[in-house]
């Protein structure tokens, strides 16, 4: 969306191809560290954002772009999964991440009824059950926190330690209905027509324990939406999108902000500046190449 911005404001015949708005700030309840806001939720920041976009004349396209290819004057072509074609000059791919899966009996099965990948989305529906959250960094941690406020029960599992911010850690020990089970990996959710058990197994050792919850929300991380442009671009061990500090790819002309590239850190901030940044870069190639 701030790339959106940038190239409407530089008058570029731009074209904004999604599935839809928000991404992951959708999935946070808590945002206190973008500039601007002392607090805000992720739905409320994101509003905002396409606020700023629907100001511009920028067209739309709402589908997914399932290739990227580079033609041999330079250009691209990209496929969507409606099945139409668009020819660019410049892309900024700003693809994102989605949730990484536990890949481990019933969590497909009980995908939508009992298990989920987002608190913000769905904990409300969990108010006065007991639930499991399996992670061990600053999205589980506030998966936890936010679901505390609203469950019985909340049984953190975290595979071997944390990896969470300590002012989220210090929220989290606030709660008395938080139950931290640390050296424990999932084995297997089972249920009827909703989850009901969530089994869980020591990393060391022996035990296994039989969690009785309605809900497990994973919070294990994030794989890159890049897919689609494996054999075009060079991917990291992560595979996100290798570039450098102008956003740049190493193929001319094309450029990637955000999660999906291989930046430092994870931070709206951080996508942020990367999607103005490629904007500029873009602008800049398009009117070198004019």
């Amino acid at each position: 969306m701030t790339a959106a911005v940038y190239a409407a404001r530089k008058k570029m015949n731009a074209l904004l191809i999604t599935k839809e708005f928000g991404g992951q700030p959708m999935w946070t309840m808590e945002i206190e560290n973008y500039m601007g806001y002392q607090f805000i939720t992720g739905p409320e920041l994101m509003a905002k954002f396409e606020e700023q976009v629907q100001r511009f004349a920028t067209p739309i396209k709402y589908e997914e772009i399932v290739q990227l290819r580079r033609n041999d004057d330079g250009s691209f072509t990209l496929a969507s999964d409606e099945g139409n074609e668009y020819q660019a000059k410049s892309v900024i791919i700003a693809s994102g991440k989605r949730p990484r899966r536990l890949e481990v009996p019933g969590e497909e099965e009980f995908t939508g009824r009992g298990v989920s990948y987002c608190a913000t989305c769905d904990g409300p529906l969990f108010a006065g059950k007991s639930v499991a959250v399996i992670g061990s960094g600053n999205s589980a941690v506030q998966a936890a926190i936010e679901l505390g406020g609203v469950a019985e029960r909340v049984y953190l599992v975290v595979r071997r330690r944390y990896r969470a911010d300590a002012i989220l850690m210090d929220k989290l020990r606030a709660l008395d209905n938080v139950v931290e089970l640390v050296g424990y990996v999932a084995k297997e959710i089972v249920g009827g027509q909703v989850v009901e058990k969530f089994i869980i197994s020591q990393t060391e050792g022996n035990e296994t324990k039989e969690l009785a919850v309605q809900g497990v929300f994973i919070e294990i991380g994030l794989k890159p939406n890049s897919e689609f442009v494996e054999s075009l671009v060079k991917l990291n061990g992560e595979r996100e999108i290798a570039v450098d500090c102008t956003t740049g790819t190493g193929i001319p002309g094309l450029f990637a902000a955000g999660d999906v590239n291989n930046g430092p850190d994870k931070q709206i901030v951080i996508a942020a500046g990367d999607g103005a940044k490629a904007a500029l870069m873009a602008y800049n190639y398009v009117l070198r190449h004019a």
